[in-house]
């Protein structure tokens, strides 16, 4: 059946003017954008005409970095989002040992704790988690995925202690004033703890299938990504698909430091086509850690704590000229992980690097990408530019964390997180992630931040760093399908392109800028079919 969608504003993100009256669908494909008169004359003898009552029509959102089977390993974990003080982690933390009958051949599991926002201000460690229960391991998972706590239980297990020295890339937390280990992990030092929740946790897989897309979809977005692809969870999502479970387009970007190489060459009729819902992009590396974690890797010291601090890479120089030049070797896109300025310089000498020594013929159109860009700084955004390098920008970072990155770079540094602006001047093409699910994948609420720039306690972080509604929308459609190359057929109202789509409860364009965060998705469109509705 076709169907004519008219009766509301339609933003074709074709051009900031284009308002056509209606638009037809058929068989999954846009077929005519026009009047209703022209609509209806193009359309089949069987034919739904769809009054949008005043709502708004424009193409679906794109998740441009993301990790989808995270978003749904959360759904196993208990959740720590709400958690104020250590004492609220230990209740939750019971609770859900309680309900879910865990004992001491298993593993307890939290995420979503931030201790920028507890009232201890620290991170809780073993004293604290041995409060919950001393023989049944338990983990839980800083809300950025970098850092984490463990009790005594979990690191016996992973056999961390005082002889234990930090692994590269990664700090082990101690004791003050001796080497026994605190219980705090961060970045690299975490994975000996994650490997004891691999042999650990038995997977509720429809669960996880059923959790990991929901909230992508109640929010409008029909392509996401997965941004750390392993062998694990690419073999849930190809279940999933296999299944017909999945109802959003996954593109899959395999970590090249753990497998990437070979999970490509085991994939292969995956690679830049969908298979069922998914493929795969190219690679993926992380460079760093966490800018309110104070991980990320800087070229000018933090403020407070230790004098001196600029934190760590993850990797080696070496290690990252040589994925780089793998990835265009190999005639593929990457993807880096770079909150810190150092990193941000450590991704662009490489990439550069690689761009001089390969002779692929098509190296200069494989549309790299920088993940998160936090503190790139100009003369690192003008270079990024140079060799078409997308910003793919953690924008809600102004809101979450903008408070806490004034007090940990100062105003003229934390002002700049997130430069929207000055890489739009630069003529990038940007666009904007929440990185699911260490923040929710509301794409309202990005465009809000990048159009307000308001933190917490309500400053403004950044007044020449904001953009216009417009751009933001972009950055958030057909700028995101540009970093998938996927342009031609998804991000706009076009006809000939697929009918990924969303009605909203207000036109963005048209509603105060304070209150774009308060617009509803009122109903998810994949493919000509609707896969999620509040009207009902």
């Amino acid at each position: 059946m076709d169907t004519i969608y008219y009766g509301g504003p339609i933003l074709t993100m074709e051009s900031e003017n284009d308002s056509p009256e209606a638009v037809l669908v058929s068989k999954g494909i846009i077929k005519k954008v026009g009047t209703l008169k022209e609509t209806m004359d193009a359309a089949g003898s069987n034919v739904r005409k769809y009054n949008l009552d005043g709502r708004c029509l424009m193409p679906s959102f794109i998740d441009p970095h993301g990790h989808i089977v995270m978003n749904g390993q959360m759904a196993l974990f208990a959740d720590l989002s709400e958690c104020s003080n250590f004492d609220d982690i230990v209740n939750v933390m019971k609770k859900f040992i309680a309900d879910n009958k865990v004992n001491s051949k298993q593993v307890a599991v939290g995420f979503g704790y931030d201790h920028n926002f507890l009232d201890e201000h620290a991170h809780p460690g073993k004293d604290v988690l041995d409060k919950v229960d001393k023989n049944i391991p338990i983990m839980i998972l800083h809300v950025s995925g970098h850092m984490g706590c463990v009790n005594s239980a979990l690191l016996e297990l992973a056999g961390i202690d005082e002889k234990t020295e930090n692994p590269q890339g990664g700090v082990i937390g101690r004791v003050e004033g001796s080497n026994e280990p605190n219980g705090y992990l961060e970045e690299a030092a975490t994975m000996a703890a994650q490997a004891v929740l691999g042999k650990r946790i038995k997977p509720d897989l429809g669960k996880m299938i059923r959790g990991m897309q929901q909230v992508y979809i109640e929010n409008g977005v029909t392509t996401v990504q997965e941004g750390a692809g392993n062998a694990g969870s690419m073999k849930l999502l190809k279940l999933a698909s296999m299944l017909g479970k999945l109802k959003v387009d996954v593109v899959v970007y395999p970590l090249i430091s753990e497998g990437g190489e070979k999970l490509i060459a085991g994939n292969k009729k995956m690679l830049n086509k969908y298979r069922k819902h998914v493929k795969i992009g190219g690679y993926k590396m992380i460079l760093d850690g966490s800018p309110q974690g104070r991980s990320a890797w800087m070229s000018e010291p933090y403020l407070g704590g230790e004098e001196g601090y600029c934190a760590y890479p993850w990797i080696t120089d070496e290690e990252a000229d040589k994925y780089a030049l793998t990835a265009v070797n190999s005639n593929l896109q990457i993807l880096a992980h770079c909150n810190g300025d150092a990193a941000s310089e450590q991704f662009l000498n490489a990439y550069e690097k690689a761009l001089a020594e390969s002779d692929n013929p098509n190296k200069d159109n494989l549309r790299p990408v920088m993940i998160h860009c936090q503190t790139v700084r100009n003369d690192q955004l003008d270079r990024m530019a140079a060799v078409n390098m997308i910003p793919s920008i953690f924008v809600g970072h102004v809101f979450y964390w903008g408070d806490i990155h004034k007090k940990n770079f100062g105003r003229e540094r934390g002002n700049h997180i997130s430069p929207a602006r000055d890489a739009l001047d630069r003529g990038l093409v940007i666009n904007f992630h929440q990185d699911a699910p260490v923040t929710k994948p509301n794409m309202l609420h990005s465009v809000w931040c990048a159009v307000n720039r308001l933190s917490r306690e309500g400053d403004v972080i950044g007044e020449d760093q904001k953009i216009g509604v417009y751009d933001a929308l972009k950055a958030v459609t057909i700028n995101a399908a540009y970093e998938y190359f996927e342009e031609d057929e998804k991000g706009s109202i076009k006809e000939g392109k697929r009918a990924d789509l969303v009605v909203l409860d207000k036109n963005p364009l048209d509603t105060d800028i304070l209150e774009i965060k308060d617009i509803k998705v009122m109903e998810t469109i994949k493919d000509g079919k609707c896969i999620f509705s509040r009207r009902k």
